[in-house]
C-alpha cells in the first residue's frame, strides 16, 4: 500500500466519522492534517518516480562511459602485451626488424634479410641530440 493509499484510508475513514470539519475545531484540525498528509503522499511518489527516472538514466550514461572506456583504453591493452618486444632497422639493408628480450640482453643480432650480424645501439636518440653529438 502506498502512502497515498493510506492517506485516501485515513481521509476515508474521517468522512465516515461524520466529524463536522467546517465547525468543529477538531474536524478542522483532522481535515487540515489530512491534507497536508495528502501533499506529503504526492511529493513523495513524485521523488520516487523521479529517483527512479534518474536511476535508468544514470544506468544508460554508465553503460555508454563504459563502452567510451573500452574504445579508448583497447590499444593500452594491446601495448602492454607488445612491450618484450622492440624494432631495430638493420644498418646494412635497412630492414625493419622486431627484436626481444634476449636478443636485446644478447647485444647483436642477425639481420634474416641480408645476414648481417651488427650490434644493438641501445643510446636513445634524444640524449644524443640533447648532448650535442
Amino acid at each position: 500500500m502506498t502512502i497515498s493509499e493510506k492517506v485516501a484510508y485515513l481521509k476515508g475513514l474521517s468522512e465516515g466519522l461524520a466529524i463536522d470539519t467546517e465547525k468543529s475545531k477538531e474536524g478542522k484540525l483532522i481535515k487540515e492534517i489530512i491534507g497536508i498528509l495528502e501533499e506529503i503522499g504526492y511529493s513523495i511518489e513524485d521523488l520516487e518516480d523521479t529517483t527512479a527516472e534518474l536511476g535508468e538514466e544514470i544506468d544508460a550514461v554508465s553503460d555508454d562511459l563504459s563502452d567510451v572506456e573500452e574504445i579508448l583504453f583497447e590499444d593500452d591493452d594491446d601495448e602492454d602485451e607488445d612491450d618484450d618486444y622492440f624494432t631495430v632497422e638493420c644498418p646494412t639493408c635497412g630492414k625493419e626488424l622486431i627484436v626481444d628480450e634476449d636478443a636485446l640482453a644478447e647485444g647483436v643480432i642477425q639481420c634474416p634479410g641480408c645476414a648481417d650480424t651488427f650490434a644493438l645501439d641501445l643510446s636513445d636518440e634524444d640524449e644524443d641530440e640533447e648532448d650535442g653529438e
